[in-house]
């Protein structure tokens, strides 16, 4: 790797770096190399998953990256002097851990007995804290100075080759400047971690609650699918029931039928056999005689009115599109049909059914029937409707027809031009009774101009050159009407036409040229 270079890895990785740049040394308290490594990689297996830093890589390369000191201080600290126990005190002299043996052996040699031992007992004095950190680079240097350019701990010959006029201090003057940035940056990460945390306790209640919810819906689909099952099981029931019923009637009507017919049947051929008998066997006399009595009975079987037809027909179906109502509260569909519409039978209703207004919207009602005349009331027949006018065949009107579901087809249109036209209305390809029919289309609707009053007198404020289209004058050199004028006697009548009705179309001023000038009214 060259200057510059990035080293992207997680932290086991940058321990393992770490470790390699490590300066095995006696005096500085550090264990060989494999043990390092050991312990190294069993304080990075912390979390299997890294931390992913991006890492950039001093000039050096990867043999200046700074050791892991802490994770070099893990663990129970071993003894500086025979490297086989555990560390149970420290020298504040020199330094060294000392285990139980050689810390009785540090008091007893002349040299160090006057060398003050302190216990170790807290985690932290029996790491490696407080032991000197000499330089990867510079291994017979302690690292006392921080380099403010680099940003990290530097020996006194660093300082005078690889960070040369950079500005430096001691570590015990800045410690505490970095120490609270990092406490600042601490806190904000420890807020951030409880805001995860409670992040990650809602998911995990959220995600119980999804739990909850996903069983109470199961059951409530459950519910549902038992319901609507039971619901269509009921409805099947239902058809199966009505569907024996229309059997039984009609078997019913054809037992009826069958019977009348064979009664008449039977009286027939009893009135054939005696009158054949009579004819051959018979006398002279013995059927003048008779005859009278034979032929009143004859006559009257033949005057017996009878179907030539079954009364009923097979005519049963079943519609699963047909809207069936409500089941247990569930919309159902299916029915039985057994009517049949007849065209012939199927009728036109509306008031204005021949009459229609130019560009107004208008309509009527079409009733449909089946073979006895009864309404079908249900939808769904093939409903078709033209309107167009006789003497312009390309002005045909859009009718729109709306199905109310009960057997009643409503037709709506709105013509554009006036005229006659020709309306015809089939269903299932054939023509119903009335149609084809003819439409008169008259002009729009003409609006009085003029005002509704009862004279001129009034509704001119007594002007006496105020005249009405109605023709009536007054007394007094008044050119209009009055209360009391010839055909509108105190009658309230339109000043523009004399339209006596309110709701009535303007026919305009009368035709005769005297009345053309006269001044209208206005509403004053």
């Amino acid at each position: 790797m060259g200057k510059g270079s990035v080293l992207k890895t997680d932290c086991k990785g940058w321990s393992k770096v770490a470790c390699s740049s490590s300066v095995e040394q006696s005096r500085s308290g550090v264990k060989p190399r494999s043990m390092e490594m050991e312990e190294l990689e069993t304080s990075a297996r912390g979390g299997e998953r890294g931390c992913c830093q991006t890492v950039s890589l001093p000039p050096g390369g990867v043999g200046q990256l700074p050791p892991d000191y802490v994770a070099l201080g893990r663990g129970r600290l071993g003894c500086d002097l025979c490297a086989e126990g555990a560390a149970v005190g420290r020298c504040q002299t020199c330094g060294a851990a000392l285990c139980p043996f050689c810390r009785q052996a540090h008091r007893r040699q002349k040299k160090t007995a006057s060398h003050a031992v302190t216990e170790l007992e807290s985690s932290k004095d029996c790491s490696q804290a407080g032991r000197p950190l000499f330089c990867p680079s510079h291994p017979s240097e302690e690292l006392r100075l921080f380099c403010e350019q680099c940003d990290q701990p530097v020996c006194r010959d660093c300082v005078v080759d690889r960070h040369r006029q950079h500005p430096y201090d001691l570590a015990s003057n800045v410690v505490h400047r970095h120490g609270d940035s990092l406490r600042m940056l601490l806190e904000s990460t420890q807020q951030r971690v409880s805001t995860l945390e409670d992040v990650l306790s809602q998911i995990d209640g959220m995600g119980s609650a999804v739990r909850v919810r996903a069983e109470a819906v199961a059951t409530e689909i459950c519910l549902f699918a038992s319901g609507y099952v039971k619901a269509i099981e009921e409805h099947r029931d239902r058809l199966l029931k009505q569907l024996e019923d229309l059997k039984v009637q009609k078997e019913n009507l054809l037992q009826l039928q069958k019977a009348q017919l064979q009664q008449l049947l039977l009286d027939m051929r009893t009135g054939v056999e005696f009158t054949e008998r009579l004819l051959t066997s018979g006398s002279d006399l013995e059927i003048l005689i008779t005859k009278g009595v034979v032929a009143s009975r004859l006559a009257k079987l033949n005057s017996v009115a009878y179907s030539t037809r079954p009364s009923v027909d097979d005519n049963i179906q079943f519609s699963p599109q047909e809207r069936a109502g409500q089941c247990c509260g569930y919309e159902v569909y299916g029915a039985i049909l057994n009517k049949v519409v007849d065209p012939a039978k199927c009728t036109l209703h509306g008031e204005d059914l021949c009459i229609a207004r130019q560009n107004e919207l208008t309509g009527f009602t079409l009733l449909c029937n089946d073979t006895t005349g009864e309404q079908m009331g249900r939808g769904g027949e093939s409903v078709r409707v033209t309107i167009t006018h006789k003497d312009k065949k390309d002005c045909a009107v859009k009718p729109t027809v709306c199905d109310n579901g009960d057997g009643t087809y409503h037709v709506s249109y709105s013509p554009e031009e006036p005229g006659l036209y020709a309306v015809c209305v089939c269903v299932k390809g054939q023509h119903v009774q009335g149609s084809p029919f003819t439409l008169t289309v008259k002009n729009k609707f003409r609006k009085h101009p003029g005002v509704f009053h009862c004279c001129t007198f009034c509704s001119s404020g007594g002007q006496k050159a105020a005249r009405c289209a109605c023709g009536g004058t007054m007394p007094g050199g008044y050119q209009g009407c009055g209360h009391g004028h010839k055909g509108h006697p105190g009658c309230p009548h339109w000043s523009c036409c004399g339209q006596v009705t309110k709701s009535s179309e303007c026919l305009g001023p009368p035709n005769d040229s005297s009345q053309r000038s006269l001044l209208r009214t206005v509403a004053l």
